[in-house]
């Protein structure tokens, strides 16, 4: 259906089309321009459509709901063996069926990966810095590849040889990838403040010295300028029907996820001013309220055709982007 939808905005030229835009032709142009990866939109799906459902669906399920986004059914069956193989999901077998859900290894990831996107930024910075070291010879060269990888992705900066950094970490994470990587008691975790009237520079310097923030927030930009169009379209009070509505809120989340996730989270003190990721957040939480429960609609019925007793969303979905009740 897309595809024809996209041969027809094509004949017309983007900016004439734009100004008309439906959604079904809003979503056959971002998948044209920004074909998600199938196995990182699966991903996507399970976090923000399969999580609040159980946490758990059937292969069928999935190559329903990503059907329209693009992903085959080959495609589908492909990323669900991977994120097995990676260890992110488990598969279990009914018959001939399989279903997936969250290994739960990889759970508190997903738990994380959920605040830091759908909870609003404006994190604020007590003066105190999350520091981890590790001296030479204290752990192997792999060990220390995997931290620095593992502590990268939540937000940490090496700011020299063995020394990871961030001005606000999160502890969980810390000691999550600190047990996960086979670093736990290896290594050293402090807290650490300025010393006062030593002539040190400010600790708040460090974050030129550890984070390129240019690239993370060229990205919000860009995030702004490809969603407010749809939220324009959706403030126009256009129809949207269930599937067209399940269909923006993954690529909407798809694309937010992954500014997220490579986004140091640092405090707003730390940050330059303006900040676009606040405006980005308004941008997602805009849209994601006008299609959420159209989008648990399509949602509900795929999980219920292959199984009558899935769940409804549970209360957390509902406490997303500060509240989506009414």
């Amino acid at each position: 259906m897309y595809t024809k939808i996209l041969n027809h905005i094509e004949k017309q030229g983007f900016s004439d089309s734009m100004k008309q835009m439906t959604s079904p032709e809003w979503i056959a142009h971002f998948l044209a321009i920004d074909p998600p990866r199938s196995k990182s939109l699966v991903m996507t799906v399970m976090g923000d459509a399969i999580a609040p459902h159980g946490g758990a669906a059937w292969l069928g399920s999935l190559i329903e709901l990503l059907g329209p986004l693009g992903v085959t059914d080959r495609l589908v069956r492909t990323s669900v063996f991977r994120l097995v193989q990676e260890g992110w999901l488990t598969a279990s077998r009914e018959g001939r069926r399989s279903r997936y859900g969250f290994d739960p290894k990889s759970l508190p990831r997903f738990q994380r990966a959920d605040r830091r996107i759908y909870a609003p930024p404006g994190l604020h910075w007590d003066g105190r810095w999350t520091l981890l070291l590790a001296p030479n010879g204290s752990i192997d060269g792999d060990l220390r590849t995997a931290v620095r990888k593992e502590l990268q992705w939540e937000g940490f900066a090496m700011l020299g040889p063995g020394l990871l950094a961030h001005p606000a970490g999160d502890i969980e994470g810390l000691a999550d990838a600190l047990q996960r990587t086979g670093a736990a008691g290896k290594v050293f975790a402090l807290s650490a403040g300025e010393l006062p009237d030593v002539g040190s520079r400010p600790l708040a310097e460090l974050v030129g010295e550890g984070w390129n923030l240019t690239a993370v927030a060229q990205g919000y930009r860009d995030f702004i300028a490809q969603f407010s169009p749809l939220l324009a379209l959706l403030k126009d009070g256009a129809e949207v029907a269930p599937e067209a509505a399940f269909a923006m809120r993954s690529l909407l989340i798809h694309a937010y996820r992954r500014l997220q996730l490579h986004d140091p989270l640092l405090p707003v003190e730390l940050l330059p001013d303006p900040w676009p990721g606040s405006d980005a957040y308004e941008v997602a939480r805009a849209i994601y309220v006008r299609v959420a429960q159209q989008a648990e609609v399509h949602i509900d019925a795929v999980l219920r055709r292959e199984d009558e007793a899935a769940p409804s969303a549970d209360e957390a979905f509902y406490q997303r982007f500060g509240g989506l009740r009414g």
